[in-house]
């Protein structure tokens, strides 16, 4: 039901920023000289996708979940990125690919084995991961998986066109505060 939407609204993104995301691609190459971020994440069933932000981080950064991150590695721009979620424009062609929906459980790391398998237990991986959804307009992260895991599961059994709408609606507008970082 949602794939529609997802495929419409994606293209939509993507044509309608366009002039963004290439202010954006030129900032955040000068910035760090890489401007997109390429990651392997867990996706539906569990397969492997190529998830594709705005660099927020130093390239030399160790790949680890956002909370165990150093906060010292992100960039100045890269805490502009964050803090108004505009990082994860890039994230609008994993949907339209059809790796991932608007709303759906955040795609994790696969070495993040205590979400995996909490969301396992769960049947998250049966939905597509998304950008946005319950846990995110809520301010939970990957830090607390269990949380998260029960939250994605509440969320993907109530997920309507009503909610659909709502999640984004929230996420554009300023609901949730991104993936923390940690403080030192």
């Amino acid at each position: 039901m949602t794939r529609a939407f997802d495929v419409v609204l994606s293209l939509a993104g993507l044509v309608g920023t366009a002039p963004i995301l290439v202010l954006l691609l030129v900032l955040a190459w000068f910035d760090t000289r890489t401007p997109l971020f390429r990651q392997e994440r867990v996706g539906r069933h569990q397969k492997p996708f190529i998830l594709v932000k705005f660099r927020t981080m130093r390239p030399d950064t160790q790949s680890v979940a956002t909370h165990l991150a150093n906060p010292s590695a992100v960039t100045p721009l890269g805490a502009f990125l964050r803090r108004t979620k505009l990082d994860e424009l890039p994230q609008l062609w994993n949907v339209l690919k059809g790796e991932m929906s608007l709303v759906g459980p955040r795609p994790c790391l696969f070495n993040q084995a205590e979400l995996i398998e909490e969301r396992a237990a769960r049947g998250v991986f049966a939905a597509r991961p998304g950008i946005t959804g319950l846990a995110q307009i809520n301010g939970i992260d990957m830090s607390t998986p269990r949380l998260l895991a029960e939250t994605d599961a509440q969320m993907l059994r109530g997920l309507d066109l009503a909610a659909y709408f709502t999640y984004i609606i929230k996420t554009v507008t300023g609901a949730g505060r991104g993936d923390r970082i940690r403080q030192e």
